[in-house]
């Protein structure tokens, strides 16, 4: 039976992976309207988005909804990236979406590296 802790760790990593990919697809629709005033790095940040978005997806049900041990990486990984990013967005004026975005990270993490999770991927 899977811990409670490893599903909310793959649904926050599944939220991430959609909005992700989600931001990606918006960046791509922009592009093809016209509205990038420079086209080859809109195209390479709505590819880069929407690749990241698809790997978070599969990491949170190919991974660890799979309790799969190979999950645990990207997904922790993600989490500590996240906390510079709200920080900064915090930083430069937007509290409104750093702190959900610190919210969520924080959150991810403390699923991700909970006892529960951590023998579920790896065993008693």
């Amino acid at each position: 039976m899977r811990p409670w802790s490893l599903t909310v760790a793959a649904a926050i990593v599944a939220l991430e992976g959609l909005v992700t990919l989600g931001l990606g697809i918006y960046a791509a629709v922009g592009t093809l309207a016209g509205q990038a005033g420079e086209t080859t790095a809109a195209i390479a940040e709505a590819a880069f988005g929407m690749l990241i978005g698809a790997g978070l997806i599969w990491v949170a049900w190919g991974g660890l909804l799979r309790a799969e041990r190979w999950g645990r990486a990207p997904g922790v990984l993600t989490q500590i990236f996240m906390i510079p990013v709200s920080v900064t967005v915090i930083q430069s004026g937007q509290p409104a979406i750093g702190i959900p975005l610190l919210v969520v990270a924080i959150a991810g993490l403390a699923t991700l590296l909970a006892p529960p999770t951590t023998k579920a991927l790896y065993g008693g």
